[in-house]
């Protein structure tokens, strides 16, 4: 079983910046593509950014050119680097890892961004 961790939600205000963590324990081998999703309040969950373990990247439409993903294989760990935040990117942050064909999920970070 995999355990994700992640850290590094808060308020900001628009045009600030905020980077997340997902830290994997446990049952780490094997660990594939590593990715966040979030859900806003009365909509439903949507992806964010993926990463597999070689290190391609994939971005929704939303954030490309604002949000980074990158991971450390070392660590087990994904980072999401989230600049220039709009109000619209208020959510729960979700990380997520494909382990041997199984999804795990994080608990959730909440992002508030003020306007």
């Amino acid at each position: 079983q995999v355990r994700l961790v992640e850290s590094g939600g808060g308020l900001v205000q628009a045009g600030g910046s905020l980077r997340l963590s997902c830290a994997a324990s446990g049952s780490i081998a094997g660990l594939g593509a590593m990715g966040w999703y979030r859900q806003a309040p009365g909509k439903q969950r949507e992806l964010v950014a993926t990463i597999t373990r070689g290190g391609t990247t994939n971005y929704a439409d939303s954030v490309r050119g604002r949000f980074t993903i990158s991971r450390d294989n070392a660590k087990n760990t994904v980072y999401l680097q989230m600049n220039v935040l709009k109000p619209e990117d208020t959510a729960v942050y979700y990380c997520t890892v494909n382990r041997l064909g199984f999804a795990s999920w994080g608990q959730g970070t909440r992002v508030t961004v003020s306007s």
